[in-house]
């Protein structure tokens, strides 16, 4: 069983919230979300918002909250072999209202199929809401390129009013 190590990044300005399933083996290793560097989502968020690609953690902490960002995972703990989703078995689910009770989150988008699954059988019912599901960024999906990602994600900009 592996417990999630990294915290979730919010504060009270937060306006939506970006859900992944389980962080990877480099994330874990990295101590912060998509950590692996064929990972697309700092490239995709980052034109989304018109920004230069954040690269430390800091930099990454410093870009999700100037934009009103907060990210977590779906899942708090499970069994899985490497970073691989299909091997994902016995969840426990992070406790989203850590971050609802906070911020005022107008809109919860789940970073493909994978966490969309998780959020849907175990989170939704929990707290209420929908996710939004956009189309993965980890480089498994290589049907979508960058610029059709940056294109669909361009969705949670609109919702920041940014």
């Amino acid at each position: 069983m592996i417990i999630h190590p990294i915290s979730p990044v919010y504060d009270k300005n937060s306006e939506i919230l970006i859900l992944g399933s389980f962080p990877s083996v480099k994330s874990r290793e990295e101590g912060f979300f998509y950590g692996h560097k064929q990972n697309r989502f700092w490239k995709v968020v980052a034109a989304v918002f018109g920004e230069g690609t954040p690269e430390t953690i800091e930099e990454k902490r410093e870009f999700l909250l100037r934009n009103h960002i907060a990210v977590w995972d779906v899942i708090h703990s499970c069994e899985i072999e490497g970073s691989s989703d299909s091997s994902i078995r016995n969840v426990t689910v992070n406790n989203l209202n850590e971050i609802l009770k906070v911020a005022d989150i107008r809109d919860i988008y789940v970073n493909g199929k994978t966490a969309q699954k998780y959020y849907k059988k175990y989170t939704e019912k929990l707290v209420g809401r929908e996710a939004i599901c956009l189309p993965s960024t980890s480089p498994a999906n290589a049907a979508w390129n960058q610029e059709r990602l940056v294109a669909e994600w361009r969705k949670i900009r609109k919702t920041t009013g940014r």
